[in-house]
């Protein structure tokens, strides 16, 4: 199976704290580690050890940090496929609270491929499935050449432009920056999927068909949160790109996003190796 994710990559500053300090205030961190992190990362990753493999095409700051990221996320076992750009590497820094909540700070701006970026764009055209974070209008119809291609709200503008069929949009019902509202695409996404955390989240196709799922059970104690999300989109896409039905997809992405709760940071609590055989589409 061949997967790939079109996206974003942070360099991410961690710090585990007893909660978010207040307004002028000072808290002592208890634990801090650094690694690559954004939602591509973070998705292409989880699709990596879902399919035992994937392609990352972002775009990366030709400096220490952005050669730090396609490093570290290449020992993860993604195949980078980068555009390097002479600005800085996108940063964020993250406070970890007891409940495990991530409070994130970005600094500078996301980081894209362009369609006119020397990429071997040729290659989505064999793959299974791509996630699209980031990127212009180019790098987005190069990765609707995929036979599957899912994307997230975060990069709505993109979306309008480029005018594309999504097979799947991953919004939030609570997120303010990653809501959609029907119509604002066209063509409609054949589904748009809403997450809403531990309430797990609702479908609707583009015929009006709707339904919900319900959030996975943690498989074990809560670490943080940071990483969710995005691990939920990854097995959506993986799922999907493996032709399971709209359901049972969404069931491993539920999982895959309870796993990674459980985990210090993005990668440690992932799921891993072959899903159990799913009911296929019909």
């Amino acid at each position: 199976m061949h997967v790939a994710v079109v996206g974003h990559v942070e360099w991410i500053e961690f710090a585990r704290v007893e909660a978010v300090p207040p307004a002028g205030e000072i808290v002592h961190a208890e634990d801090n580690w650094q690694e690559p992190g954004g939602g591509g990362a973070v998705a292409a990753v989880q699709m990596a050890k879902l399919a035992g493999g994937a392609t990352l095409f972002c775009a990366l700051g030709d400096d220490e940090l952005g050669h730090r990221a396609h490093d570290e996320l290449t020992a993860l076992g993604l195949r980078v496929e980068a555009a390097w750009y002479d600005e800085p590497q996108r940063r964020g820094f993250v406070h970890v609270d007891a409940a495990g909540e991530r409070t994130i700070t970005v600094i500078g701006a996301r980081l894209g491929p362009r369609g006119e970026d020397s990429l071997p764009w040729e290659q989505l055209s064999e793959a299974d499935g791509v996630y699209f974070t980031a990127g212009d209008a180019g790098a987005l119809r190069a990765a609707r050449t995929a036979r599957t291609l899912v994307a997230t709200a975060r990069g709505l503008g993109t979306l309008v432009v480029a005018g594309v069929q999504l097979d799947a949009l991953v919004a939030s019902g609570e997120d303010a920056g990653e809501r959609y509202q029907r119509g604002q695409i066209e063509p409609e996404p054949r589904v748009v999927v809403r997450t809403a955390g531990a309430a797990g989240g609702q479908w609707e196709r583009a015929d009006g068909e709707s339904g919900h799922w319900q959030a996975t059970p943690l498989p074990g104690p809560i670490s943080d949160a940071y990483g969710c999300g995005d691990s939920f989109a990854g097995g959506l896409t993986h799922g999907l790109s493996a032709g399971m039905a709209l359901n049972d997809a969404l069931d491993l992405a539920a999982r895959c996003g309870a796993a990674n709760f459980t985990g210090r940071g993005p990668y440690e609590a992932q799921l891993s190796g072959r899903p159990p055989n799913l009911p296929q589409a019909e």
